[in-house]
């Protein structure tokens, strides 16, 4: 089966993890580059203490920007992964709220204009907006995880106790089949349907089913309650049509629902060693 395209209804801002594209970022070895030099200037005497502090916050707040910064879009990411991007996206964010505060007692003083105020809250606004971003990306990753961990209790509990696997899912085999052209088919119905895109959550491989010891490949996940009445509606299509899905209700402990409609046949165990 051909691998299906990877897609997302993610944010319109991504981000990227990749340690040599910290490696490689300019803002970032420039930052460092400057510690290293005030710290040699320091050892003689010739910077202050706090002069060589601020340029480890700026080195500090570059490597959380490095995190966040990148124009490709991925939705490839970890639980860790996504925790990490939120906490830094706060870092910075909190960082320029003490920046806006430190100005903003200058202004009190007299000692600075309301003009410099400016380009300060203009950061701080930015700032709020990557840190709501990046949330929503968590958050979005931490379902799509939950989901993921529904499907690994699906298969354990068919290894374990088969008469109990219609607790954790529907299952429908139809014809085994599901490929591209039937997936963009049961896209193009949805949309007519209800006048909105399908809400895809996984298309193919992701960084968490891979975590789980998932092939995912040519699957599908629909972030849908299989009792809501799309879900209900697309349970119905797909079962018209013969097409193999699972619906999951069963919710994973101290975890998110995990609720969604698998499309296609059950992921397999990834070989190991290859």
């Amino acid at each position: 089966m051909r691998r299906l395209p990877s897609v997302s209804i993610l944010p319109a801002i991504f981000f990227v993890f990749s340690a040599a594209n910290a490696a490689d970022d300019p803002q970032l070895n420039a930052a460092r580059e400057r510690v290293k030099r005030l710290e040699s200037l320091w050892n003689s005497g010739a910077v202050s203490k706090t002069e060589l502090a601020q340029a480890k916050d700026e080195v500090a707040d570059a490597e959380d920007a490095a995190l966040l910064r990148g124009a490709v879009v991925t939705s490839d990411l970890t639980d860790a992964q996504a925790d990490e991007m939120v906490e830094a996206a706060a870092r910075r964010l909190e960082r320029r709220k003490l920046a806006l505060e430190k100005a903003q007692k200058m202004v009190d003083e007299g000692l600075a204009t309301q003009a410099s105020l400016i380009p300060l809250r203009q950061e701080l606004d930015y700032a709020r907006e990557q840190s709501d971003l990046a949330q929503d990306r968590a958050r979005v990753t931490r379902e799509l995880a939950a989901a993921a961990r529904v499907e690994l209790l699906l298969e354990e509990t068919l290894a374990t106790a088969p008469e109990r696997a219609s607790e954790a899912g529907e299952r429908y085999d139809g014809s085994g089949i599901f490929t591209p052209n039937t997936f963009a088919r049961i896209e193009s119905a949805y949309q007519g349907r209800f006048g909105k895109p399908l809400p895809v959550s996984a298309m193919g491989e992701t960084a968490v089913h891979r975590a789980l010891g998932f092939d995912h490949t040519g699957r599908v996940d629909v972030a849908l309650n299989p009792d809501q009445p799309e879900g209900v509606w697309l349970r119905s299509y797909l079962s018209e049509n013969r097409i193999p899905y699972f619906a999951f209700r069963q919710a994973v402990p101290g975890k998110a629902t995990g609720a969604h409609i698998h499309l296609g046949p059950q992921s397999t165990h990834l070989a190991h060693g290859g």
